[in-house]
């Protein structure tokens, strides 16, 4: 669908793809970020846009000369990682149970981590610029280590799916862990003191900004590229122990080779060129959609996924949706909906059916289907998949 202008007065305008009326929450902080003097040509909503911390998730917000923490978020690097396998869903019959048990023996959840660290770990270059992080994580290089291959919690998933061709895919939506929120919160936490000291008005603390070419701006940004890398290659290292997992039940234990794989991020920060300048591109819940850019846009976990390629549409700076987007908080999906409700929603997907994933159940996010369908100037499916293994953060 073409995006509609939102009728608010802000020195930036608002382009929005979003596939419901913006209530008045949202449409505010829109209005936030829209007002802010830095923001360069228009903000760009997603078709799953929803409430987040200063910025709405589902937004991308390109800035001249500034940065803004919070927007980006404190899971700095968040995304998705996919692979195509050669090996078929008849494959995979009677052997279900199996591989999730084995998947969460194998990949640590939740406030989990490993007890050993990989040698594919600790080779991981990024650590050589350990010592130049902000000093509130000088002492996390060891969690670090460990955490790296570990999914996480929250809406964190590993998932095996089937596509409309039969083929099997494995998928994995992991980010930066303990590390980059801790990085991030420490960032945020400046940029609010600076933004104090300087009586520097803001529409919302959360907006707090560092100035480009500014010392604190640097080491934000230095923070944050290293963050995201370690985000990426957490998903490398856990999408190399899920693959081994998966060759162990159906092709007994001989290595395969992906028919296609794909490592995007989705809550995220680049220097890109726009409209023929260079500008810095806060990502915070999109994915990156240039022309033949693949990426992933995963629905809940009894909904289908897609598989898609970018169109490079620059009225959304190249990008399109994360996911399906919540469509109400965590606390009120426990309280609307009961367990029942969550294993006929998950019927058929070999997954956890108890009460500490019901904030997850696949009625607490928009229809997957209609935010597709608001993205078709954005995105082409190139697969359409559907779960039969989940495991949850």
């Amino acid at each position: 669908m073409p995006y509609e202008k939102l009728k608010i007065t802000t020195p930036a305008p608002v382009l929005s793809w979003a596939n419901h009326d913006l209530g008045s929450e949202e449409t505010k902080m829109a209005k936030n970020v829209a007002s802010l003097p830095f923001v360069f040509k228009h903000v760009a909503l997603m078709p799953d846009v929803h409430l987040g911390k200063g910025a709405l998730v589902g937004s991308v917000v390109a800035t001249k000369d500034a940065i803004i923490p919070a927007a980006v978020g404190v899971d700095i690097g968040c995304g998705m990682n996919a692979i195509k396998t050669p090996f078929v869903a008849e494959q995979l019959e009677g052997k279900l149970k199996k591989i999730r048990m084995d998947i969460e023996a194998s990949i640590p959840v939740g406030f989990n981590e490993n007890k050993d660290v990989e040698k594919v770990v600790t080779n991981w270059q990024g650590w050589a610029d350990f010592k130049e992080l902000h000093q509130g994580v000088r002492d996390l290089q060891g969690k670090a280590m460990r955490q790296m291959g570990s999914l996480g919690g929250g809406n964190h998933f590993l998932e095996v799916c089937v596509d409309t061709e039969n083929q099997v895919w494995l998928m994995l939506h992991s980010g930066s862990r303990n590390i980059g929120n801790v990085l991030a919160q420490c960032h945020i936490s400046t940029a609010k003191d600076l933004a104090k000291m300087s009586n520097t008005y803001l529409p919302d603390p959360d907006l707090a900004y560092f100035v480009a070419q500014s010392p604190k701006f640097h080491a934000y940004w230095r923070d944050l590229q290293w963050a995201q890398e370690y985000a990426f290659v957490n998903r490398e290292v856990m999408m190399a122990r899920f693959k081994r997992v998966v060759e162990k039940h159906l092709a007994g234990g001989k290595q395969t080779k992906p028919l296609l794989s794909v490592n995007c991020h989705h809550n995220y920060a680049e220097k890109e060129v726009h409209f023929g300048e260079e500008v810095y591109v806060t990502r915070k819940g999109a994915v990156r959609a240039r022309e033949d850019d693949y990426g992933i846009i995963p629905g809940s976990m009894g909904a289908k996924s897609f598989i898609v390629k970018g169109k490079g549409n620059h009225d959304s700076y190249c990008s399109c949706s994360h996911g399906a987007g919540r469509l109400m908080s965590r606390s009120k999906a426990k309280k609307h909906y009961s367990l029942d409700d969550l294993i006929q929603q998950t019927e058929g997907v070999e997954c956890r059916k108890d009460e500490g994933v019901l904030d997850e159940i696949p009625g607490a996010y928009k229809s997957i289907d209609k935010v597709m369908k608001n993205q078709s100037d954005l995105v082409e499916v190139v697969a359409t998949l559907k779960q039969v293994v989940c495991v949850k953060g």
